[in-house]
């Protein structure tokens, strides 16, 4: 079962980000774009990377390409009247719903079946969850953990030095 859907990750991956790069309109092409990160989530599934997975989805794939779309629907106000048009959310709803239940059917399939691995409590934690990513970070990582997070501060405040110098130069 892992190989099947390490194989449908891996095709889906491959395929949408070949459509991202084949796709004539801006707009399909970050759609693309937003699948393709999915697909890289699939894949920290496989590696029972549970808190990547989650991280991918809501960083990646929600906020950052909510800010690419934004952008490019700004810069196409012509078209996106036209795109509005074409989008059939009731087949796109359809489509997503579909596939849940098709993964829900084959888990429980390959369940039932002894096809999936049995993994005892202690392996779960050992791997991939956030306990263990941030027993790692707080333990092993600190002073670089702490590092980056001076070095952020740092850029923060030097923006903010630098953008107040500009206003105050416009005001005179």
């Amino acid at each position: 079962m892992e190989t099947f859907f390490f194989v449908f990750v891996a095709t889906f991956a491959v395929g949408t980000a070949l459509a991202m790069v084949l796709s004539k309109n801006t707009v399909n092409s970050a759609l693309f774009l937003v699948l393709h990160m999915l697909s890289i989530s699939g894949f920290y599934l496989t590696l029972n990377a549970q808190f990547l997975a989650v991280i991918q989805i809501l960083v990646y794939a929600g906020a950052i390409m909510v800010l690419f779309l934004f952008v490019i629907m700004v810069l196409n106000m012509d078209e996106n009247e036209e795109i509005m048009a074409r989008v059939n959310f009731k087949q796109i709803f359809a489509l997503v719903l579909t596939l849940v239940v098709l993964a829900q059917l084959l888990y429980i399939v390959g369940d039932y079946s002894g096809i999936l691995p049995d993994f005892s409590q202690q392996e779960m934690i050992a791997v991939g969850t956030v306990e263990a990513i941030g027993d790692e970070l707080f333990t092993t990582f600190l002073l670089p953990f702490e590092a980056t997070a001076i070095l952020l501060t740092a850029a923060v405040v030097g923006a903010m030095l630098l953008a107040q110098r500009n206003v105050n130069i416009e005001d005179e």
